[in-house]
């Protein structure tokens, strides 16, 4: 199992920086935010998302993928009534999906609340509509450049739009593509599914919808921080990996860093690797 931590954990620091320091805490990947890269990730270019690669690498590392994509630039949005908007909006995330690739990266994380819920006006479906329009596009790329584009259930208090993995699911179906797939935020599915999290990856990972999952507590603090307990989660997994369900990555996605973001970070390899070489997976 590789443990990947989300970047924006280390901002401040430059990103040669969270690159040692991960390292250095025993990561084996880093998982970015655009926005992290710069004020507007539009402006990367295909030889500065390489160089991103080559400075994980050379410090043992891999970008597995990016997440937080619809930060920045600011005022997108994947279901508005606004039509050239939406098309603002798609663009991004198929260049997203294109410097994705260009990392080395595997997967793209669509979480971006704001950006989703249903606008002043709109009714779920039209919401809905627009939605799957914008996801079949930046899907396309995905399956050109190789990756896979995960559409991610949120909590309700984070969005009224797909907050279950079912919901995510029914997306992915009707867009039809094999590029698009949906993923698990613990803390989110701690917060708006009835099942447990294991027994919700038991149930849907054999299906080959889920592609990635992020661990993380429902009180929004790192694994271990909180009341989720992640030695069911963890053994789960690890079966689904065995079984060629899984990729078997894991990212470290806390919200509310305690005491810092270092400190989060530090403590959540160290609880998630002591599981693991528990369950024999050292």
């Amino acid at each position: 199992m590789k443990i990947s931590l989300c970047n924006e954990v280390l901002q401040p620091l430059p990103f040669e920086q969270q690159c040692a320091l991960a390292a250095a805490l025993g990561y084996d990947g880093l998982e970015v935010a655009p926005f992290t890269l710069a004020e507007d990730p539009m402006r990367i270019t295909d030889a500065e998302a390489a160089s991103y690669a080559r400075i994980a690498a050379d410090h043992g590392l891999e970008i597995t993928g990016l997440h937080w994509l619809l930060v920045a630039p600011a005022g997108l949005s994947i279901v508005s009534d606004d039509a050239t908007l939406r098309e603002r909006t798609a663009a991004v995330m198929e260049r997203l999906t294109e410097l994705c690739a260009a990392m080395g990266g595997r997967y793209l994380v669509h979480g971006s609340p704001k950006q989703r819920s249903v606008p002043p006006g709109s009714t779920p479906a039209q919401a809905w509509e627009r939605a799957a329009n914008c996801l079949a596009r930046a899907a396309r790329r995905a399956q050109a450049c190789g990756v896979v584009y995960c559409l991610e259930p949120l909590s309700p208090r984070e969005t009224d739009f797909i907050n279950t993995v079912e919901q995510a699911v029914q997306m992915i179906e009707s867009v039809g593509s094999p590029a698009l797939r949906t993923m698990i935020d613990c803390s989110a599915a701690g917060q708006a599914e009835i099942e447990p999290v294991a027994a919700l990856i038991g149930r849907w990972m054999p299906t080959g919808h889920i592609a990635h999952v992020q661990v993380n507590d429902p009180n929004r603090r790192g694994p271990g921080q909180g009341d989720m307990a992640f030695t069911p989660i963890l053994s789960t997994l690890l079966a689904m990996q065995k079984q060629g369900h899984y990729p078997g990555i894991i990212a470290v996605e806390p919200f509310d860093y305690q005491p810092d973001g270092p400190g989060c970070a530090a403590r959540a390899i160290g609880y998630l690797r002591g599981i693991l070489e528990g369950l024999g997976d050292a």
